[in-house]
Formats: structure tokens, C-alpha cells, sequence
């Protein structure tokens, strides 16, 4: 029996402190052999936490729900890790590399013509997203998620409604801050729900040619949405609309689940693409990640 699988046990995945010490542990013998399957472990353990955050962002019919269904899920998404990592080309390599230069202490040589690797804790957070195309900290969506967390959780913390959530459909409504709506004249609009102003609505408005669905069918159109004085505002209005509109009631208490919310969303008639409960779905889910990353 091979050290590896002495210390990691039945399940080939290193999946508590004590584990991941004897992992390091591991590494530090600095021969090929050990530097490749420390490297795979931790690639197992970065594909571990993205599958589980999938499966929690499914909506579960409660039939078979259970501590031992739970569990099973859990051991089943070990297995899985372990099977999809360590391929050719993939994250363990990058991190196999990283290894090697480490062990190699200070007097390794260099290639000046390659940029150096990134720290390994930097790997944990934002290389393991890249490499299974999540979004990263420093692309679009990333930019736009830590510029508005803080107000997401500080309108969360008032209405109850999950800052992820909140996050994710400002994202999808203005291609992470790509596509904002503006005032005449170019002036932001802070409107990054996309909330049209009707009749009762008295504040800013901002009149832009949008996309509209009729019957499935695509078509461009003028409307009047609602403007505010800042992005707080925006927040604050939509938490509003959501929480204390009857249509959206069915919505609001299923932040349980995020397919769950965006087919109540979607239901109640918030958007008329057809489509949009599976869009705004993935930009929750993509923005759940991105968080993970980056906590």
C-alpha cells in the first residue's frame, strides 16, 4: 500500500484538516510520484466543492430527501472528483508545477520568458474556477459582483432576500454592469434590475429600446423603466417590489432553492424571454461560485 493510500483512505479524496496536513506533508518529499498525487488531491478537492455547489443550487423534490440521502449525495460527489481529476492538461498539472517549483527552494532556476505561478492558495481560488470554465475574480462578472456585494448584503440583511440572488439577476439584467440602462445624455440610470416604471411609478424615468417577447417571438421595443439616484437605491426598490408584491409572493418564499425562485420569478411574469428562469438560474448559480471563490 502506497503512502498516498495509507493517509487518504477508501476514498481517495483528502477531505478534512488532518488529511490535507498529511497531504502537504506528502509533497514535502519532493519525488515526481508525490508531487503528482499530492497535486491530484488537490485538484479533487477544488472539483469536490464546485460539484457540491451545483447540487445545493438544485432544486430537490423533497420525496427522497434524508441525513442518509444527504450523506450518499456527499460520497457520490467524492467519487465523482477523484474520477474527473487528475487528466492530462487539467488543474493538477498547473499544480503539480507549482509544487515543484516550491520544493525546489530559492536556488531553483528560472525562466525569465515565463511568467512566475501563482501562489498555491491563489490556485484554491481563482485558477480552479478558470479551469473548469467558472467565472473568475478578475473577469467581468467578478468585477461586478464585488463592486455590489456589499449593498447586496446589506439590503439582504433588511428583506431577507439572499444577496447571491440579488447579485446574480442584477448581473444577468445588465451583462454584469455592461449594459446598464442610461438616461438621456448617458447618465446611469441605476437600474440594474431592468424594473419598467408604470403608471404608479413617480420618480426618474429612462425611456430605451429593449427586447420583448410575444408569443415566444423576439421584438424590439421603447419602454420606460425606472431610474434612481444610486445603486442602493436600485436594491432597496427591487428587495420592495419582490418581497411585498402579491404576484411575486410565490418567488419570495422559495429562496430555498434558486431554480425554485427563478421559475416563481419567471411565473409571475417579472421577464417575457421564455427562457429566463434557466438564464437567471445560471448567473445565481456562476455568481454562488464566484463568492465561494472568494471568501
Amino acid at each position: 500500500m502506497s503512502y498516498a493510500q495509507n493517509t487518504l483512505g477508501a476514498s481517495g479524496l483528502a477531505a478534512d484538516a488532518k488529511s490535507l496536513n498529511l497531504l502537504k506533508l506528502q509533497a514535502g518529499q519532493n519525488t515526481p510520484g508525490a508531487i503528482k498525487e499530492a497535486a491530484k488531491q488537490f485538484e479533487s478537492l477544488f472539483m469536490r466543492e464546485l460539484i457540491k455547489s451545483m447540487r445545493e443550487a438544485t432544486m430537490k423534490s423533497g420525496l427522497m430527501d434524508s441525513p442518509g440521502g444527504d450523506l450518499g449525495a456527499d460520497l457520490l460527489d467524492q467519487q465523482f472528483a477523484v474520477q474527473m481529476s487528475g487528466q492530462p492538461g487539467g488543474l493538477s498539472d498547473l499544480i503539480a508545477k507549482q509544487l515543484a517549483r516550491q520544493m525546489g527552494g530559492d536556488d531553483a532556476p528560472s525562466n525569465p520568458e515565463k511568467p512566475s505561478l501563482m501562489p498555491l492558495s491563489s490556485l484554491s481560488k481563482a485558477s480552479s474556477l478558470a479551469a473548469y470554465g467558472a467565472p473568475s475574480p478578475g473577469s467581468a462578472q467578478g468585477r461586478f459582483v464585488q463592486r455590489h456585494t456589499q449593498t447586496a448584503a446589506k439590503v439582504a440583511q433588511a428583506s431577507g432576500l439572499p444577496a447571491s440572488y440579488m447579485l446574480g439577476q442584477a448581473g444577468h439584467e445588465t451583462g454584469w454592469g455592461q449594459h446598464e440602462i442610461r438616461l438621456k445624455g448617458g447618465a446611469p440610470s441605476h437600474n440594474l434590475f431592468g424594473i419598467k416604471a408604470g403608471s404608479g411609478w413617480t420618480g426618474k424615468v429612462a425611456e430605451v429600446t429593449t427586447t420583448e417577447y410575444v408569443g415566444g417571438v423576439a421584438h424590439k421595443t421603447v419602454a420606460k423603466f425606472r431610474a434612481y439616484d444610486s445603486y442602493e437605491d436600485s436594491f432597496r426598490d427591487y428587495a420592495r417590489l419582490i418581497t411585498q408584491t402579491p404576484r411575486y409572493a410565490q418567488a419570495a418564499q422559495a429562496t430555498g432553492s434558486v431554480q425554485a425562485f427563478a421559475s416563481g420569478l419567471q411565473k409571475a411574469g417579472y421577464a417575457t424571454d421564455p427562457q429566463y428562469a434557466n438564464k437567471l438560474s445560471r448567473a445565481i448559480t456562476s455568481t454562488l461560485a464566484l463568492q465561494r471563490s472568494m471568501a
